[in-house]
């Protein structure tokens, strides 16, 4: 199963995701494909909308102190609920959905978070620094929040600005001339 990664403007992305009932091979089928979607794209986080499947489904691989990142260290999260938060902290954000384009977002310095594994069993996770900042940003996709939408109204003015911008400069490079 090859997957395309949905970027923004694309409305998909403002979808709020299903939670998942079954938990079958079709399931561990798209998992796997977001795992190597996510590497190829070298992504630490992605969530099923992103490559247009409207389930509560997301990945998250961080990399070791070598930048590395092995399947051992692959968290899997359906249907994710945040049951615990607290402290703030700022950190500068991407997202494979918005490329080439980083901003400083406010979230919750950590969380606790209650999650279901491919195979239905419950689980729980205490996350605190990059960790809690993906989880937060990969559960605000199952919601239809894109990181830009937590940016002032200047900031995102300045952001719709030279994302359009930066589009056109893509579309000019590819075609090798203006469109």
């Amino acid at each position: 199963m090859k997957l395309t990664i949905v970027e923004y403007p694309d409305k998909r992305l403002k979808e709020k995701s299903k939670p998942v009932v079954k938990f079958d091979s079709e399931l561990h089928k798209l998992l796997d494909a977001m795992y190597e979607s996510m590497l190829s794209s070298n992504g630490i986080g992605l969530a099923a909308i992103q490559v247009g499947y409207a389930k509560q489904v997301l990945l998250l691989n961080i990399p070791d102190e070598n930048d590395a990142q092995s399947r051992d260290s692959l968290i899997e999260m359906i249907n994710p609920v945040v049951v615990e938060s607290s402290g703030e902290t700022t950190y500068q954000e991407g997202c494979l959905s918005v490329p080439s384009f980083y901003e400083d977002v406010n979230r919750f310095e950590r969380v606790s978070v209650n999650y279901q594994d491919r195979d239905g069993n419950t689980k729980s996770i205490e996350a605190d620094g990059l960790l809690s900042i993906a989880i937060q940003h990969e559960i605000d996709h199952l919601n239809g929040i894109l990181f830009i939408d937590k940016l002032s109204y200047s900031r995102r003015k300045k952001f719709e600005k030279e994302y359009k911008k930066m589009l056109k400069e893509k579309k000019i490079s590819k075609s090798g001339t203006k469109e």
